[in-house]
């Protein structure tokens, strides 16, 4: 019986080695090209995706960089308006100074005009007053030293050496 489990053995020794040879050549004429093709395929796959993930890296620096360029863009367009703004407010506040000064000066020289007049007048006025008075008081005085007929003729004779002189 030792003889024939050793035949048996190794009759199922090279049954399985013939069998597993089989195996191998339907394995490598079947499964070893779609197997290898999947693997190289995925091995594809996976290099491409890293070349685009380092594209999106590259593309996203560059974005980055030119976010930071209409950044600085920016805050120096908005430095230059900024500074545009306070010169404007600067020369409106002066040019309105100016002109409230101008315009101050105008109406104190009109006010000086019309007090001057109004001072003129006045005086013209007063004059016109006193004139009126001296007349009336000379007037009063004529009448009663002329009520008199003595002091007429004294006071023809007065005037007449008066006229004389002169």
């Amino acid at each position: 019986m030792e003889n024939l489990l050793a035949e048996f053995s190794s009759g199922l020794f090279i049954w399985q080695s013939i069998i597993f040879l089989v195996l191998l050549f339907l394995l490598k004429k079947f499964a070893w090209k779609p197997i290898l093709g999947a693997v190289k395929e995925r091995e594809e796959s996976i290099e491409n995706a890293l070349k685009s993930a380092q594209r999106a890296r590259e593309e996203l620096k560059n974005l980055e960089a030119d976010n930071e360029k209409i950044l600085k863009e920016a805050r120096i367009e908005r430095d230059r308006i900024i500074k545009e703004a306070r010169e404007m407010k600067e020369s409106m506040i002066s040019e309105a100074k100016t002109l409230a000064s101008d315009e101050a000066t105008k109406l104190v020289n009109a006010a000086k005009i019309q007090i001057e007049n109004e001072k003129n007048a006045a005086i013209i006025e007063l004059k016109n007053q006193v004139a009126n008075l001296s007349v009336d008081m000379a007037e009063t005085i004529l009448r009663r030293e002329l009520s008199d007929a003595d002091k007429q003729k004294q006071l023809v004779n007065d005037m007449i050496k008066e006229v004389r002189i002169n």
